[in-house]
């Protein structure tokens, strides 16, 4: 497969086709044998929590579910901008994030990534983020979605 801009297509897709092309929760050619496992609460084990997420672009204040805090190790609740939480995304994983971002924003498009990110309290976690634009008038105005703890995926 030929790699498109920014990353392979995979990790980037039009809003009107979303669903064609991303298949929730599947995201991985072979997933662990924990996560097939017939016993539904050992598959917990390795895909933690759920959480939900926005960014309004105008002030890039973030909201944020308590999962989502919980994943990053933050006192819930807390007030946050985006330059508060950047830091702690591993240096790889911010520089793919940003580049997916600017993109969706740029083309109104949603992404997701798997991102390894160090913690308030300085553990290491991946994190699955699943990013979708709203636009109003052609113009995004923030992006929300989807943070999840996929360490388990990778340890």
């Amino acid at each position: 497969m030929k790699p498109t801009e920014p990353l392979a297509l995979h990790h980037s897709w039009p809003m009107i086709e979303r669903d064609q092309r991303f298949a929730w929760g599947v995201v991985h050619d072979e997933l662990p044998e924990a996560f097939v496992s017939a016993d539904p609460a050992h598959a917990n084990d390795v895909l933690g929590a759920i959480g939900t997420w926005e960014c309004d672009l105008a002030d890039n204040a973030l909201r944020w579910s308590d999962a989502v805090y919980d994943i990053f190790d933050l006192p819930r609740r807390i007030a946050l901008f985006r330059p508060d939480t950047l830091g702690l995304y591993r240096e790889a994983s911010r520089a793919a994030m940003e580049r997916l971002r600017c993109h969706a924003i740029r083309h109104c498009r949603g992404f997701t990534l798997d991102a390894e990110i160090g913690t308030a309290s300085g553990a290491r976690r991946w994190m699955r983020l699943i990013a979708v634009p709203t636009a109003i008038e052609g113009k995004v105005v923030r992006l929300h979605g989807l943070k999840q703890d996929v360490t388990g995926l990778y340890c």
